[in-house]
């Protein structure tokens, strides 16, 4: 009897229109929003993050700059830019677009920075960022970037965080903890060594990144369960279309973000398992100064 009443007062599931699937959600939009939320490319003020500020004065060293993120954020403030990576075709395709956004000073090399073919003190900027993990030498690379900066240069420089790297550790393919991929995992204490045995002042630090923590992680288990090792080419796969379980994630953080609460939670969880770890450091102008 209940069942009959029900069907009286119920519309049946075929009267109901069909659920429209949620729009996509692109991980790479919403980690843009995280990142600028960490006060990572600040438009208004030339800061690519706050704290390294960028003008039409500075020449600008982007080393393993990939695909050309903060080159680029350079070259629409003005500055002169030399950028450098181990892929060719990366190099190329990042020196076609600084060609066709600045008719300013620009240089693109393809190397593996040890050593750098470039001039002592040849750049006002110097950006390292997720290199560092992949070099056999760390000491050596680092001794390079100092020598780069002219006296008083500014450094912004950036490696994984030890947590979320040993906890992908468990789920990523193997490859990934193998060159030419993360052959180092560096400690805040040792990273902070590093810059600091070069002879460069340490002037902010910063953690940064849970989202994308999890996004990897994601990643790895949506790889896993298509059966796939991405191996050494794994940062040229993290594209579009990405997997469902990013999508997913990426929807999950940006509701998230816009609760109320959403900054403080971020902030929260960036510093519990942050992606990345950040240094901001300056190149002494003299002796005097350095000690």
């Amino acid at each position: 009897m209940i069942r009959r009443l029900l069907a009286r007062l119920l519309p049946s599931r075929a009267a109901l229109p069909p659920a429209e699937p949620p729009a996509p959600v692109s991980p790479r939009d919403v980690g843009l929003h995280d990142a600028v939320l960490d006060g990572w490319f600040q438009n208004d003020s030339g800061e690519l993050l706050r704290g390294f500020a960028i003008t039409a004065e500075d020449t600008v060293l982007d080393v393993g700059c990939g695909e050309g993120v903060a080159t680029l954020f350079a070259v629409r403030q003005g500055a002169a830019v030399i950028f450098t990576d181990s892929e060719y075709d990366k190099v190329r395709e990042l020196a076609r677009q600084v060609e066709a956004q600045s008719a300013n000073a620009s240089l693109g090399l393809v190397s593996n920075s040890l050593p750098l073919p470039l001039a002592d003190g040849c750049s006002s900027r110097v950006v390292c960022m997720e290199v560092l993990e992949h070099v056999d030498e760390p000491e050596a690379f680092m001794a390079e970037l100092a020598r780069m900066g002219r006296p008083g240069a500014l450094y912004l420089l950036s490696v994984p965080a030890p947590v979320g790297e040993h906890l992908q550790k468990g789920i990523a393919p193997q490859s990934y903890y193998q060159s030419p991929n993360h052959v180092q995992i560096f400690t805040p204490e040792r990273f902070a060594a590093l810059v600091e045995d070069a002879g460069l002042i340490i002037e902010h630090r910063q953690a940064t990144g849970f989202f994308w923590v999890m996004g990897m992680i994601f990643f790895w288990a949506s790889e896993k369960a298509a059966g796939k090792d991405p191996g050494g080419a794994v940062r040229d796969r993290i594209h579009a279309p990405f997997p469902h379980l990013m999508g997913g994630w990426a929807r999950t953080w940006e509701e998230m973000l816009d609760r109320p609460d959403g900054l403080a939670i971020k902030q929260v969880l960036d510093q519990f398992m942050p992606k990345s770890q950040v240094i901001i450091a300056r190149k002494p102008l003299d002796a005097e100064d350095a000690g």
